[in-house]
């Protein structure tokens, strides 16, 4: 409950300036305009619709730049020459802004769902790949040597030692996948949507309705905070093998 002491401090000092005059509603809506906003977009299905819409983007972006980074963190991480030919490449790419690629996407791709979900896919690829990379090249030799003497085929070690021990590195990656997958889309849709939170927000900026788009903006943060939460509390479940850090870290 301590956590929520000043998140809530901040919220009261908000609407106590809203209330004296100190910050005007056409700048920020107060706290109470912002919850009575949300629950009429509630009410009339724009938000649940819009949500969805942004989830489903989300969610196939996440899927395919998951699949892509992982595979190539894998495979630079555990042959030489996959090193060679697969990392300078995405070294290359990695170094560009992702987010200033999204005027090429709308020539290449229109201005429909696939450039939206390819942006969150290229902002979930990188942190996967550099972190399933290092997780793989840092498993202990010693125990890959141990596993070839024992007879382990290289499918075995790489399911029972290489990837249990790039683990850590993965779930790290994933979490940081998942805060660039969201300021992805938020990106995406301000740009170029006809759904989806994004063109809500952009809707609202053009009739100066900041209630609105200060309830897109919590959606989107709200979104990003219970992503990461069921990450770190898968991360609590897989690596319980690990020994327990200083007292209150992982909190």
């Amino acid at each position: 409950m301590r956590r929520w002491i000043s998140p809530v401090a901040l919220i009261v000092l908000w609407q106590l300036a809203s209330s004296t005059g100190l910050l005007a509603e056409d700048e920020l809506a107060s706290p109470l305009r912002v919850v009575t906003a949300a629950v009429d977009l509630t009410r009339s299905g724009e938000l649940p619709e819009g949500l969805l819409v942004s989830l489903a983007r989300v969610t196939t972006g996440l899927v395919l730049g998951l699949v892509v980074g992982v595979g190539l963190g894998v495979v630079s991480g555990l042959s030489r020459w996959g090193g060679l030919l697969v990392d300078p490449p995405v070294q290359m790419l990695r170094t560009l802004p992702h987010l200033g690629l999204v005027p090429l996407f709308i020539l290449w791709f229109g201005i429909g769902e696939l450039p939206k979900v390819l942006l969150v896919a290229l902002g979930v690829l990188f942190p996967m790949y550099l972190n399933v990379h290092s997780g793989v090249r840092g498993v202990d030799p010693k125990l890959i040597e141990a596993t070839s003497v024992s007879g382990f085929t290289r499918a075995e070690q790489l399911r029972h030692v290489v990837l249990p021990g790039a683990m850590p590195s993965t779930l790290t990656g994933l979490r940081l996948a998942l805060g660039i997958a969201w300021l992805s889309i938020i990106v995406a849709e301000t740009t170029s949507a006809d759904a989806g939170l994004g063109y809500m927000i952009m809707n609202a900026r053009e009739f100066l309705r900041t209630d609105v788009i200060v309830v897109g903006l919590a959606v989107y943060a709200l979104l990003g905070l219970g992503t990461d939460a069921l990450v770190r509390r898968l991360e609590r479940r897989v690596l319980a093998w690990r020994p327990a850090g200083p007292a209150g870290a992982d909190r």
